[in-house]
């Protein structure tokens, strides 16, 4: 029962933007030592405490990643995106049904399973576990049962941290360290693959040459801005020839008219919840700069290197983003609904004046 420490203590040798203290505070003892407990019993009701390992081998060519605790799109892009230092081996994936159309077209995992009918018993050398919550264990003894496996957060349970950084050095130190954190901090970010079809698909939309793209709605009502239509007004008195494409999913349907009704007579174009997440990824990849709020979305933009002026509330930059990322961002303790317009347009003309100095000389 020592390993309890294990539920707030980094499993890697380095750093990482954290709020472990914040989480100490406020989060009941008891509480975690009961959830520490159910999940330490668990895996050995499940025969899997004997099966556990802490380093990848060369023996072990042909994965299974076991991820179905990323509740969100922006979570599972994080939490897989160590995902690249797997090249060189047969990586499959099974998540969940929303997630796992975020994958059909990826340059390294090699099949996508929502069912766990589909994955075959016998063909894996290695299983890498998301977390050792039940759930994942559970999954893991009926698909896999004798196989080998690792975690990623492993016991490791509730402390915020930033997921990217998290999913690049646990998967650097299950590899036994073949990087500095040097090399892992440059490297680490976001990715996602776009289809040549879904490429081909945004062509054909034949939006603008030139424009900028912002995020409408959110999950959430801290982390949702209310006052997007101003910041478009000021924009267009600013540019009245300004290209601005509104995305979205669902949750941003009834704002989506609002603007557009504002607007009819201004260069506004609307692809909310009409395309899927990757084609929508392809329109921000081709926007000259996103305008949006922490979501998923900010993070499909993080990995087409698009620059942003991100919205952030109770989660600052530094635990959601990498310094791979062009990004002007804004912050609000509490909701980003308290982020004033004034100064999104500032970070606008930030962003614009430095793209602008920092384009390759001719």
């Amino acid at each position: 029962m020592s390993s309890f420490k294990k539920t707030y203590i980094l499993p890697f040798k380095f750093e990482i933007p954290n709020y472990t203290q914040e989480f100490l505070q406020q989060r009941s003892i008891i509480k975690s030592w009961i959830k520490f407990i159910k999940r330490y019993l668990f895996i050995f009701l499940k025969q899997q405490n004997s099966l556990e390992i802490f380093n990848f081998s060369s023996e072990h060519q042909n994965i299974l990643w076991i991820n179905i605790s990323a509740p969100s799109l922006g979570d599972s892009l994080m939490d897989l995106s160590s995902r690249v230092l797997l090249e060189d081996r047969k990586i499959d994936l099974f998540t969940d049904t929303k997630n796992a159309k975020l994958y059909q077209d990826d340059a390294v995992f090699s099949a996508i399973f929502t069912n766990k009918k589909e994955v075959d018993k016998n063909r894996y050398d290695l299983v890498i576990l998301d977390s050792y919550s039940t759930r994942s264990i559970s999954l893991k003894a009926q698909m896999a049962p004798l196989t080998p496996f690792v975690g990623m957060f492993g016991h490791y349970n509730g402390p915020e941290v930033n997921r990217v950084l998290f999913s690049f050095h646990q998967m650097n130190n299950l590899l036994g360290y073949r990087k500095s954190e040097i090399e892992i901090n440059k490297i680490a970010k976001t990715s996602i693959s776009i289809s040549t079809k879904d490429q081909k698909f945004v062509n054909n939309l034949k939006l603008p040459s030139s424009y900028i793209a912002i995020a409408l709605g959110g999950e959430w009502s801290y982390r949702t801005y209310n006052n997007w239509d101003k910041v478009i007004e000021k924009l267009i008195s600013k540019d009245n020839n300004i290209n601005i494409v509104l995305i979205g999913s669902e949750n941003a349907k009834d704002y989506e008219k609002i603007i557009l009704a504002k607007f009819s007579h201004a260069n506004v174009y609307s692809c909310v919840a009409k395309f899927t997440f990757n084609q929508t990824t392809q329109i921000i990849k081709q926007a000259q700069i996103l305008l949006c709020c922490d979501g998923g979305l900010m993070h499909s933009a993080s990995a087409v290197n698009t620059p942003i002026i991100p919205l952030f509330a109770r989660l600052s930059e530094q635990m959601q983003l990498t310094g791979n990322n062009s990004s002007f961002s804004l912050f609000d303790k509490t909701n980003v609904n308290n982020i004033v317009f004034e100064n999104i347009l500032q970070k606008y003309d930030e962003a614009v004046n430095f793209d602008h100095n920092h384009l390759p000389s001719e």
